[in-house]
């Protein structure tokens, strides 16, 4: 039997190394529960009826018994694992390589565990519950309406001024967005800085910067597919392998952005922007953790959410 659940893929194969350790299973309250915690309870509100983690091999133990142990019996929880040497038939990892192939990569690795419309979300991105319903809303419709090409894909998507950090840069997907309120594209501002109520971004290091206003919309890396999606990442990543780790066989690296970007262009989908006017919280540097640990101490108090999340 086809399973056509709604899934909630969560990546959380990346080490932190600007926090400085495995901050996906790094507790932001006194209760022990992490951000992915939360994007868990707001997703089974919202809906979703399977969770896949994306995680490295070695980690599983940890993961197990520090995340799945704790939401069993509340969601089916599955775990797919990120290695480098996950290729298509005929590849071969470059010679010296150990950077990961990046996050359109990281989702392939859900493959087998995808039977239906899915989300994908960062790990130690703190959406809030109005992005997991409006994402919900769009995969159930999905779901009951299944159309081909072009796909109908989903993106929520924040105010750049409200997931921004006073603690040093941030990267982030910079959206252009139509008057109906569909994405046209994305780009990638992997050095952006806050200043006052917006924003500048440098893309030589430091010698020139380009001011935002903060009104931009930001990808958040939180967006809907449909099951076919899969299929489409697999065959990116072949022509990606192909033309561009020849030229930057240590450091290319396959964004899901830039998937999403390209079929944009080519008209092979359209993307919903799914705004969300909640803050978002994140905790790319160690400063930034006593932030979020005030704002959900914040929410508890006002009743957004259980004391004990899993109780």
């Amino acid at each position: 039997m086809t399973d056509n659940r709604i899934t909630l893929v969560i990546m959380a194969a990346g080490m932190g190394s600007r926090y400085g350790g495995l901050k996906q299973v790094d507790p932001v309250d006194e209760e022990g529960d992490k951000i992915l915690d939360f994007s868990i309870y707001d997703a089974v509100r919202a809906g979703f009826e399977k969770v896949v983690f994306i995680i490295r091999k070695e980690h599983l133990d940890i993961f197990r018994e520090q995340v799945g142990s704790r939401i069993e019996g509340r969601i089916e929880i599955c775990y797919a694992f990120q290695e480098l040497t996950d290729l298509p038939a005929g590849f071969e990892v470059p010679e010296g390589r150990t950077k990961p192939w990046g996050t359109a990569h990281a989702v392939m690795a859900a493959r087998d565990l995808i039977g239906g419309p899915f989300a994908v979300i960062n790990a130690d991105d703190f959406y809030g519950r109005s992005a997991f319903e409006a994402a919900g809303s769009f995969l159930k419709e999905l779901r009951d309406v299944n159309s081909g090409r072009p796909y109908r894909f989903a993106m929520v998507g924040f105010p750049l001024r409200n997931t921004l950090t006073e603690n040093g840069t941030v990267s982030r997907g910079i959206c252009t967005v139509d008057p109906e309120g569909f994405l046209k594209g994305v780009r990638e501002r992997t050095k952006i800085e806050k200043r006052g109520n917006g924003a500048a971004y440098t893309e030589d290091g430091g010698d020139t910067w380009s001011e935002l206003t903060g009104d931009e919309i930001a990808s958040m890396n939180f967006w809907a597919f449909p099951a076919e999606m899969v299929r489409e990442l697999g065959e990116f990543f072949e022509t990606f392998l192909k033309e561009k780790v020849p030229a930057d066989p240590m450091k290319a690296e396959c964004y899901l952005p830039a998937v999403v970007d390209r079929m944009i262009q080519d008209g092979s989908c359209t993307v919903q922007v799914l705004k969300s006017t909640d803050q978002w919280h994140g905790v790319t540097y160690q400063a930034d953790k006593p932030r979020i640990q005030a704002a959900i101490r914040e929410m508890k108090q006002e009743n957004r959410y259980p004391k004990e999340l899993w109780i």
